[in-house]
């Protein structure tokens, strides 16, 4: 009997019965390429400074800046930033930026705890703590980034860029055949 079940992402289980033995094999995913996650980090780590800048009014709407935490490129930031961190692992940087990827993961995770309470009216929070984690997550997540090569990074960027300002004033010649093939996409 051979049964299969994904618990979670990136990992195949499967179950084989060899008559009273169980055995269990688990299987890593393989990963997208690098270029597959960076424009989806960079466009979360617009996100957060965005967030930041909503923290500089004068009565911030803490449940909207929660949402915004948890939609778009920011509700794939932990699958993405691993991937990225483990390219930088077989790189050579794997403890560098793990322990980024974990300060970054932690902040963001305080910071939702921080928002949660400040939306119920607690006045244990602060403004000023929830930018210390802003600031925080996007100096590790900076930190992650600079692991990945110039050319993948600066590739990552103007794909961001373009899924932000389509359009923009890019010329096609400018664009390699891989970028085209994303711009079509978006």
């Amino acid at each position: 009997m051979v049964s299969g079940c994904r618990l979670i992402e990136g990992l195949n289980i499967i179950i084989r019965m060899d008559g009273e033995h169980m055995l269990v094999h688990v299987n890593k995913k393989k990963l997208d390429p690098l270029e597959a996650y960076i424009p989806a980090v960079i466009l979360t780590e617009l996100q957060i400074k965005e967030l930041g800048q909503y923290l500089e009014v004068d009565q911030p709407k803490f449940a909207d800046c929660r949402n915004l935490l948890r939609s778009g490129p920011a509700s794939s930031l932990r699958v993405n930033i691993r991937a990225v961190a483990q390219y930088a692992s077989d790189a050579g940087n794997g403890n560098f930026a793990f322990n980024e990827v974990d300060q970054c993961l932690r902040a963001l995770e305080e910071l939702d705890s921080l928002l949660l309470r400040a939306s119920r009216n607690d006045s244990g929070t602060s403004i000023e703590s929830m930018k210390a984690k802003v600031a925080t997550a996007l100096g590790a997540l900076n930190s992650v980034l600079q692991t990945v090569p110039e050319e993948v990074l600066n590739k990552g960027k103007a794909m961001a860029n373009e899924y932000i300002n389509p359009g923009n004033d890019l010329a096609p010649q400018d664009l390699d055949s891989d970028l085209k093939k994303l711009e079509s996409i978006l």
